[in-house]
């Protein structure tokens, strides 16, 4: 029996593209978790071509002790409650809790993309990264993803394959290139 073929998938950082970033610092705590206009748009634009969505974000603030863990798990089930209620669902959510740089799945290292790929028979050559720093469109690079989508404003150089303003913008993007 020949092995199931692998799918692609769009892959989404979190602070800043799932939810409104905190600027500098961490949400820590779920009062301040508020899903951006747009998101769940984005995950139905990626399951209506077939693409799941995946969220991958470092939460260095667990390590710091800034974050209570029970914090995060709230948040990703107020996420995935919001989502269900749309009719929508992510395939997963991967979280690097490490402090350290240099742990393999800490974006911009590829590792939580290749752990995702692994996990649910992951095609990361046909799948897309989204993010909202150059880090995000990195970590995508080092996983070899065929597209990354920077969402931001301004026109500072990006090494990203797309920019859009915002996430109903990258929303218009995924239905038209998808």
């Amino acid at each position: 029996m020949p092995a199931p073929a692998l799918r692609p998938c769009v892959f989404f950082d979190r602070d800043g593209v799932v939810n409104r970033s905190p600027g500098p610092g961490y949400v820590n705590h779920l009062d301040d978790f508020h899903v951006l206009p747009g998101f769940a748009d984005c995950v139905r634009a990626a399951a209506e071509k077939g693409f799941p969505a995946v969220v991958v974000t470092n939460q260095r603030g667990i390590a710091r002790g800034l974050t209570p863990p029970d914090q995060l798990a709230a948040m990703h089930a107020q996420l995935r409650a919001e989502l269900a209620a749309a009719g929508l669902a992510l395939l997963d959510v991967l979280v690097c809790t490490s402090a350290d740089d240099a742990h393999p799945d800490r974006k911009p290292n590829p590792g939580m993309l290749r752990a995702a790929a692994a996990r649910h028979g992951l095609d990361l050559a046909r799948s897309w990264m989204i993010g909202d720093r150059e880090s995000d469109v990195k970590t995508g690079q080092n996983a070899g993803v065929a597209v990354t989508v920077l969402v931001a404003g301004g026109s500072a150089p990006t090494a990203a394959t797309f920019r859009v303003p915002d996430m109903p913008a990258c929303a218009a993007l995924l239905r038209e290139k998808l």
